[in-house]
């Protein structure tokens, strides 16, 4: 990892402990912490975008609400995407496994409560690997991202659900650099689903 990557997944920690103590600096109700598992589809945009197919995501996070308009965010999500190459058969061809981690810090109207729209934006992390016999001019990589998010959010009780659209800048994306002329350039696009639970 880059001293450069060590400092952004330093900071998107900081900002996910910093939102857990002001969570809890108050009298607790339900609804300050939301745990919730998250599955949808999404890809890679420009260069790595022509080199890949859409795919499943997949992830749980931990959402910390200490106001109604500020919230925090700490999580892993995964995906993967088949590398649809030209200079691989279809049947030979490797696939983009992704795991991460984000912070993210949202913004919501303060007078919404059960449904709840939000946009937020933070700092991640994913280690791409390529999985699959012949990855050619593909390797593994650590990246860093700002992701950028906007969703809305369904609150009753105990239970939470949702759905949300993700785009992940992508600060330093080198896995695929080798197959095309020049450094491949794009980010990542996805569409989730979330349900969870409301402490």
């Amino acid at each position: 990892m880059t001293s450069r990557g060590i400092r952004m997944t330093a900071l998107a920690l900081g900002l996910g402990l910093a939102g857990s103590a002001m969570a809890r600096g108050g009298d607790p109700k339900q609804g300050d912490v939301n745990v919730f598992l998250g599955g949808g589809i999404g890809g890679y945009t420009g260069d790595l975008g022509g080199l890949s197919a859409t795919g499943p995501t997949w992830g749980v996070t931990l959402n910390l609400q200490p106001y109604k308009m500020l919230g925090f965010e700490v999580g892993y999500d995964g995906s993967k995407n088949d590398v649809t190459d030209d200079r691989f058969r279809s049947a030979e061809a490797p696939s983009l496994m992704r795991h991460g981690a984000t912070s993210l810090v949202k913004l919501s109207p303060p007078f919404m409560e059960r449904v709840r729209p939000f946009v937020g934006a933070g700092l991640g992390v994913s280690y791409v690997y390529v999985r699959g016999a012949g990855n050619g001019p593909y390797s593994s990589d650590l990246m860093e991202e700002l992701p950028l998010a906007a969703g809305v959010e369904f609150n009753s009780g105990a239970l939470t659900a949702g759905i949300r659209g993700t785009y992940r800048v992508l600060v330093d994306d080198n896995f695929a650099d080798a197959a095309v002329p020049g450094d491949a350039s794009g980010g990542i696009l996805g569409t989730n689903l979330t349900v969870g639970g409301r402490f």
